[in-house]
C-alpha cells in the first residue's frame, strides 16, 4: 500500500496509538503534534490523506483544513478530522470547509482504518474513470477529475466529486441519504445522515446557478434532474 498518511494530533496517545495501527496496516505515518507543525509537514510531504484533530495547539485543525482547502498544491488532500462529541458545531464547519469525513472519539483505530481505506479508494477510483456527464449546463469529466458550469470550471472536493458524479450517473432516480452514505463514503450509515446534508449544501452553493439541478425529496434524499427540460 505504502500511502503516506499525515496525522495532527497533540495527545502522544493518539499519535502512538494511530501511528502504530497504519504501520501495521502498510501505511507510511508522518505525524504533528500542533497545528502549525503539521500546516508545515502537509505542504513539504503532501501526504496521500491527513487525520486532523480539531482542538490543537497554536493553529486549530479548522484553521488548518481552511488553510489546506485554499491552496492548490494540498487542496486534493483528503481530511478525516478527529473530533470530541462536544465539537458538533466545528464538526459541521470542518465538513463544510472540505473536510470528507470524521470520527468521535474516542474512537476504534479498526474504524479509523477503515474510514481512512474507504476514502483513499474513492479518491482513486475519482481519477482513473475516464467518462463525461452532461446535463443541461452541467458537465462533470472523470478523466480530468474536473466539474463545468455553463462553460466555467469550479472547484470541487474528492466528496463533492464522488457525489455529484454519482447523481448525474443515476440522473432522475431519487437517492436516499443511507445509500448515498454507503456508495460515497463507503460504509453503512454508521454517521449521522446530515453529513450528507452538509455536503450536497456545499455542493450547490459552488454550483451557484445551477444548484436547482439537485432536488430535495422529502423524506428521502436527492435527486438530479435538468430544470431546463
Amino acid at each position: 500500500m505504502n500511502a503516506k498518511i499525515l496525522i495532527i494530533d497533540d495527545e502522544p496517545d493518539v499519535l502512538d496509538l494511530l501511528s502504530m495501527n497504519l504501520k501495521n496496516a502498510g501505511f507510511k505515518v508522518i505525524t504533528a503534534d500542533n497545528g502549525e507543525t503539521g500546516l508545515s509537514k502537509a505542504r513539504s510531504e503532501i501526504p496521500a490523506l491527513i487525520v486532523l484533530d480539531l482542538m490543537l495547539p497554536k493553529v486549530s485543525g479548522i484553521e488548518v483544513c481552511k488553510l489546506l482547502k485554499r491552496e492548490s498544491a494540498t487542496s486534493g488532500i483528503p481530511i478525516i478530522m478527529l473530533t470530541a462529541k462536544s465539537e458538533e458545531v466545528d464538526r459541521i464547519v470542518g465538513l463544510e470547509l472540505g473536510a470528507d469525513d470524521y470520527v468521535t472519539k474516542p474512537f476504534s483505530p479498526r474504524e479509523l482504518l477503515l474510514r481512512i481505506q474507504s476514502v483513499l479508494r474513492r479518491s482513486k477510483s475519482a481519477e482513473v474513470k475516464a467518462e463525461k456527464l452532461k446535463i443541461g449546463e452541467l458537465l462533470l469529466d472523470h478523466a480530468r477529475h474536473e466539474v463545468f458550469v455553463g462553460g466555467e470550471a469550479i472547484d470541487l472536493t474528492a466528496t463533492e466529486f464522488k457525489l455529484l458524479a454519482i447523481l448525474m450517473e443515476r440522473r432522475g432516480r431519487v437517492q436516499s441519504r443511507d445509500r448515498l452514505l454507503n456508495d460515497v463514503w463507503g460504509y453503512e450509515s454508521v454517521i449521522d445522515t446530515r453529513t450528507v446534508d452538509t455536503h450536497i449544501r456545499r455542493l450547490r452553493e459552488k454550483l451557484a446557478g445551477l444548484a436547482d439541478y439537485i432536488e430535495t425529496v422529502r423524506g428521502v434524499g436527492y435527486r438530479i434532474v435538468d430544470q431546463q427540460e
